[in-house]
């Protein structure tokens, strides 16, 4: 067994950045970021991550940019039972000393008028900005279509209703 030991070594120092890569500015640390894969011909594209802020004040996500799209804000929630999804034009609080998640269903950044597909297995790059802590460049791998969440995490869509999306108000 011990003679494996260097060989694990080496394989979990390969593996940790891959699965836990931050990306820090001031206060704030992105981490858990990814996107999902979108079919030809589709003009946008969602990011999901996490933001902390480990510092006394709050901070607020105010944009951000990329080279492949236009980058945006948006929130989906229900409200009276109808699915809506609407741009937060004037950014995001991030607590002091808290945590914003975005996820499907929820905050995501809205990659729109893409150059092109966004393609499973490829990483894609954007820069948020900050109002304090400035810009932060964030690598978001991408995941397949649908996909609920990093397959590193072990996510997919098994069990995952994307739904009818009749309903949904833009």
């Amino acid at each position: 067994m011990t003679r494996y030991a260097p060989l694990a070594l080496a394989l979990a120092c390969l593996a940790g950045p891959a699965l836990a890569q931050e990306f820090k500015a001031g206060d704030i640390t992105v981490d858990k970021a990814w996107s999902r894969a979108t079919p030809k011909g589709a003009d946008i594209g969602a990011g999901y991550l996490t933001i902390h802020n480990s510092g006394a004040a709050a901070d607020r996500l105010t944009g951000g940019s990329a080279d492949f799209a236009a980058v945006e804000i948006h929130e989906m929630k229900m409200d009276n039972g109808v699915m809506q999804m609407r741009q937060l034009k004037d950014g995001l609080a991030v607590p002091a000393h808290g945590e914003v998640r975005f996820a499907p269903g929820g905050y995501h950044i809205m990659f729109t008028h893409l150059k092109k597909p966004l393609s499973k297995g490829e990483t894609v790059k954007a820069t948020l900005t900050f109002e304090h802590a400035g810009p932060v460049m964030v690598e978001m791998p991408v995941e397949a279509l649908g996909a609920a969440g990093p397959a590193a995490k072990g996510g997919d869509t098994k069990g995952m209703d994307m739904g009818d999306m009749k309903g949904m108000k833009m």
